[in-house]
């Protein structure tokens, strides 16, 4: 895993591709944060983090599907997943390896914005006043969130050797469990108690919940589920490929 983890890795940063996905990230959030008329921090008037918090989910959804649709789908297009199938790695080695590059990249995105709870935390009235719980959890939130549409990414990578498929049905799946769920629960159709279970089964619920500042364990173990689901029909994906 290691070896297909550093290769993944390098190839992100050996060309322009990582370093574009962390300045998108970053010009994006930034821009949105701190520039736009009405509805950035400063306009807003309150030491907090949630601007940002309520948008950087949407930029993950287009991002991490970019990241990802070369996964598989370039391997099996260049004919390269033949080569290393015959090495000595077995499939989860193989997927994990990217896997957790791909996360990797979203981690080195997301440390530059801890300037941004530094700053906002400057420039409250009281300095420092700012709510550490909250946003400590809405960053746990953010990191299982990514590690989620990574695994979609993945996943759907594996299913075509075409990028562009890859990409936006990858955008089409996340969009629908992060939202298309919770937008079914507020549907006057679905009042008295449907509304409540649609909620559960998308991502919002649960990380609008960890952003409150609890980490509760059944959001982790929804999360953890959606990212063991999205390995394992990864993994039957690329055997099933292998055989045919």
């Amino acid at each position: 895993m290691l070896s297909i983890f550093k290769k993944e890795l390098n190839s992100f940063f050996s060309s322009l591709v990582g370093y574009i996905a962390i300045s998108v990230f970053l010009l994006v959030c930034g821009f949105f944060m701190w520039a736009v008329p009405d509805s950035n921090i400063l306009d807003y008037g309150y030491a907090t983090m949630d601007k940002f918090f309520a948008f950087a989910p949407w930029v993950l959804l287009f991002l991490l599907p970019a990241l990802t649709m070369r996964s598989f789908a370039d391997e099996y297009k260049s004919g390269t997943i033949e080569i290393l199938s015959t090495l000595p790695l077995k499939e989860k080695d193989i997927i994990l390896g990217k896997f957790f590059a791909s996360f990797v990249l979203v981690l080195f995105s997301l440390l530059p914005t801890l300037l941004y709870v530094l700053t906002i935390s400057r420039l409250s009235v009281v300095p420092g006043n700012i709510d550490t719980g909250g946003i400590f959890g809405s960053y746990i939130g953010l990191l299982f969130l990514s590690l989620a549409f990574t695994g979609i990414g993945i996943l759907c990578s594996s299913c075509t050797s075409n990028q562009v498929i890859a990409f936006l049905v990858s955008i089409f799946v996340n969009f629908i469990l992060y939202a298309g769920f919770e937008t079914i629960s507020r549907m006057s159709f679905f009042n008295g108690g449907a509304d409540y279970i649609f909620s559960q089964i998308g991502m919002q619920f649960h990380y609008n919940s960890m952003s409150r500042g609890l980490i509760d364990t059944r959001d982790v173990v929804y999360f953890v589920s959606v990212i063991a689901l999205s390995i394992l029909a990864t993994r039957f994906s690329v055997e099933r490929r292998k055989w045919n």
